[in-house]
């Protein structure tokens, strides 16, 4: 995959994200880091306000007692996070009018991010590479991205 001179290349996973732009060209890329944001996560105990609400069947014999299904409140707080990251580039993005722009990214977010990103951000999005690169140092994303052969 060839990133072009001055397009951008958004590597997220739902709790850390890196917005890069290629400041080289197609053949010699040179992605350099123009924003980062990071979310800090509790631990889920520290998140919850409680047990999991109960609820009573009427229905048959006796009562029934079941809870309600816990929350995972990292997914949702990852959610929230890619929305937050939606809304820059949506912002960001038409500023840079003739710029193309790469997704890296795990299934999970690479949806919240298509489900909130404007059209006119969409049709700027020429690869989605579904992967979690975000911990890796930015010159192994730049050589990871451009030897990109798509899904096998």
């Amino acid at each position: 995959m060839q990133v072009p001179h001055d397009g951008s290349v958004l590597v997220t996973d739902g709790r850390k994200a890196l917005f890069l732009r290629n400041q080289g060209d197609r053949e010699f890329p040179n992605f350099i880091l123009v924003h980062t944001w990071e979310q800090q996560l509790a631990a889920d105990r520290s998140l919850r306000s409680g047990a999991p609400g109960r609820t009573f069947g009427s229905m048959g014999h006796g009562n029934r007692r079941s809870s309600y299904e816990e929350t995972n409140l990292h997914e949702q707080a990852e959610s929230q996070f890619a929305s937050e990251v939606a809304d820059f580039l949506n912002a960001k993005m038409p500023a840079h009018a003739s710029g193309e722009l790469v997704i890296v990214a795990p299934p999970r977010t690479l949806g919240v991010l298509r489900k909130r990103l404007r059209r006119e951000v969409l049709e700027r999005v020429s690869a989605e590479i579904t992967k979690d690169l975000v911990k890796h140092p930015i010159i192994q994303i730049e050589r990871l991205v451009t030897s990109y052969r798509g899904p096998t």
